[in-house]
């Protein structure tokens, strides 16, 4: 008997321990939010965290297409996007970061440069189009969700482009509609579309326009002193004394004039397009570059870019890094970045389906390398809104600013930004 009880607690004690190292399992795995085998190095779940909010339906299904392809699933994690980046660094800093996330710009690149993998010799980054890249430090640390560009748009019917195609023609142009009921450009009111735009010009026609920046901020160089600003300084002074006040002008008010006729020229960007569908225009359309400087390249940048996040174990990168290659070279990848996301390719590989007007434009200037970069978007933080706006609302309302003084306005504005 002595002997059977012995027998019975060998087995009672040999099952609680195998149950308590099943329960152990399950609860490392519950833990283990990467869904990676630590042992065997492979991954069956990733996530992505990204601001562009209004795509995460459309991401969601492409993450189930790649699921039903690979076996892999793709969490896509949401957000409200006006403090996405504020919900990133606390993300990563923490060690709960997602393994792909974006960043929109090299500000923000700086930031997260330790958590951002090097892309650079991911076999498709060969076909990221001329000057698209996010790159720092020579490393590629994002891929482009698409490209958006500005400029002249302009109506064919009143406008040639040999009419703009130089400084000194562009400014004979406005003065032609002068006395006539056709204004022949015009900007808006609102911050970006009054001076944040527009002022990237002089800045990104410098050779190396984030050194420049950089000098700016370091006090080594003023606008003032800088030629691209003076000509820019002599550029505004032609737009206020031969177009409409801006300060006058909505942006709503600016797509309807130009829809009707009433305006040849507005400073806008491929995005105007949604408006501007929505009138039954009965001219053709397009987008110029601005001539400062006798500038022929069209201003186009990137909005978001795709990064992976360096701080994951090799399996999950990896696995991201796969996820990442079959969006920009499968055909369901192409077909949702240019269907479903609705994006100007900014890959020379991905073909676009059909495009409206001004992004047509966008996309062959970007697929020609005919572009100038976007240098807006390494401003200082606030410095559109804050500094540069109350400078140009002054010198629309006082005609007795000059252009070079509007210009040393800028670099006060700049200077107090960069405090």
């Amino acid at each position: 008997m002595k002997m059977w009880k012995s027998v019975l607690s060998l087995l009672l004690v040999s099952s609680f321990l195998l149950l308590a190292a099943c329960g152990g399992n399950e609860s490392q795995d519950e833990g283990n939010n990467s869904g990676n085998d630590k042992e065997s190095g492979s991954v069956d779940k990733i996530s992505i965290f990204v601001s562009k909010v209004e795509i995460t339906e459309q991401l969601e299904a492409l993450a189930k297409e790649y699921e039903k392809e690979t076996g892999v699933e793709v969490e896509v994690w949401g957000t409200t996007g006006d403090d996405y980046f504020q919900q990133l660094q606390i993300r990563l800093n923490s060690d709960q970061g997602p393994s792909i996330f974006s960043l929109r710009h090299l500000t923000e690149a700086k930031a997260m440069e330790s958590y951002a993998y090097d892309l650079s010799n991911e076999e498709y980054v060969q076909y990221i189009a001329e000057n698209m890249a996010l790159e720092l430090n020579g490393k590629v640390l994002g891929i482009p969700f698409g490209v958006e560009g500005f400029g002249l748009v302009y109506n064919k019917d009143l406008v040639d482009p040999a009419d703009v195609a130089d400084y000194d023609s562009f400014v004979n142009t406005l003065k032609k509609f002068n006395g006539t009921d056709v204004s022949g450009l015009s900007l808006s009111q609102e911050g970006f579309f009054l001076i944040g735009h527009i002022s990237n010009y002089p800045f990104s026609l410098q050779q190396d326009n984030i050194a420049f920046m950089d000098q700016l901020t370091a006090g080594e160089v003023t606008l003032a002193e800088t030629e691209e600003f003076q000509k820019f300084g002599e550029l505004m002074e032609v737009l206020r004394e031969n177009s409409r006040n801006p300060l006058e002008v909505t942006y709503d008010s600016q797509i309807g004039d130009f829809a009707s006729g009433k305006t040849a020229m507005i400073h806008q960007g491929n995005w105007a397009n949604g408006m501007l569908a929505d009138y039954d225009i009965d001219f053709e359309y397009g987008m110029l570059p601005v001539p400062l400087m006798d500038n022929d390249k069209l201003a186009v940048g990137v909005g978001m870019n795709w990064s992976v996040n360096a701080m994951k174990d090799e399996a999950e990168i990896q696995a991201a890094l796969d996820f990442l290659e079959w969006m920009h070279t499968s055909e369901t990848g192409h077909k949702y970045i240019v269907e479903e996301f609705k994006a100007i390719p900014a890959l020379t590989n991905i073909t676009p389906g059909e495009l409206d007007p001004l992004s047509q434009t966008v996309f062959e200037a970007t697929n020609s390398g005919n572009t100038i970069k976007w240098s807006h978007t390494y401003y200082p933080a606030n410095v559109v809104v804050n500094d540069f706006v109350p400078a140009a609302q002054n010198f629309f309302i006082n005609k007795d600013v000059s252009g070079q003084e509007f210009i040393q306005q800028l670099d006060e504005a700049w200077k107090n930004a960069s405090k």
